[in-house]
């Protein structure tokens, strides 16, 4: 546990909780959103092959996902934490432009 608050700059075990239910919480999120928004596209599990619906699923849980990573962080006070996590995260997939400043 002690390396875990070392690694990710946390001072209590109350954190690390908090911050385990975020992630849980929030992927269950992104996967219910997104059912309603492949309906919305006019993908269907019971009339779209299971070799299509899944992968653009997933698609578009990821989006889902990291758009509400830090607005569920906030709820729980955590944003910090999860807005410098979304930050280095879209950095190491080559997002990184979309928070760098302009000098």
């Amino acid at each position: 546990m002690e390396k875990l608050k070392d690694r990710w700059g946390i001072t209590s075990n109350i954190q690390i909780v908090l911050i385990f239910i975020v992630f849980a919480i929030n992927g269950s999120f992104a996967a219910w959103v997104a059912e309603p928004v492949m309906s919305l596209l006019g993908f269907y599990k019971t009339s779209t092959s299971g070799y299509i619906y899944w992968p653009i699923r997933i698609i578009i849980i990821f989006p889902i996902y990291q758009l509400t990573l830090p607005i569920v962080g906030f709820l729980f006070g955590q944003f910090k934490f999860f807005w410098n996590f979304e930050k280095k995260f879209l950095s190491r997939i080559g997002l990184g432009f979309l928070f760098k400043k302009e000098k």
